[in-house]
């Protein structure tokens, strides 16, 4: 039996690892950076405190409904690491639980490396995760690259 797949994204961004910690946590500056493109945020809700909600409604521009991801947080250690469960509305079982941990790291001069590790995944999500995390975490790059 196979262990679940985990989505690994590492990134050095160019910014300090508490402006990089910030903007994981301000819903204007997500609703900038957190869907991968063409997809985008439409509605989204952080309460900033372990047990706290996290929700983001997803419009993937299909006209058809939102995508919903909600979860709450488990741990917020400002500026090291963020942990929140994540469902998905569009999984075959949207009331599965996964795991992302996001942890920043002082690189270089007022640079983060940025870990993004979603574990517990569905089978099934592992490439889409996988590519948007990607893509989510180049659009939080090039966000921070243009706001120097």
């Amino acid at each position: 039996m196979s262990a679940d797949p985990v989505v690994r994204v590492r990134r050095v961004l160019p910014a300090t690892p508490d402006v990089v910690f910030d903007e994981w946590l301000d819903p204007e500056a997500l609703a900038d950076w957190m869907c991968p493109r063409p997809s985008r945020c439409v509605a989204i809700t952080i309460e900033a405190h372990v047990g706290g909600r996290v929700r983001f409604d997803v419009d993937d521009g299909d006209n058809g409904p939102l995508t919903l991801i909600t979860g709450q947080f488990l741990d917020i250690d400002r500026p090291n690491r963020l942990r929140f469960t994540w469902s998905h509305s569009g999984w075959s079982d949207p009331s599965a639980q996964s795991i992302v941990d996001v942890a920043f790291e002082p690189h270089g001069d007022d640079e983060t490396l940025m870990s993004i590790e979603h574990s517990l995944l569905p089978q099934e999500a592992f490439d889409d995760h996988d590519h948007g995390w990607s893509l989510t975490a180049d659009q939080l790059r090039h966000r921070l690259a243009v706001s120097k």
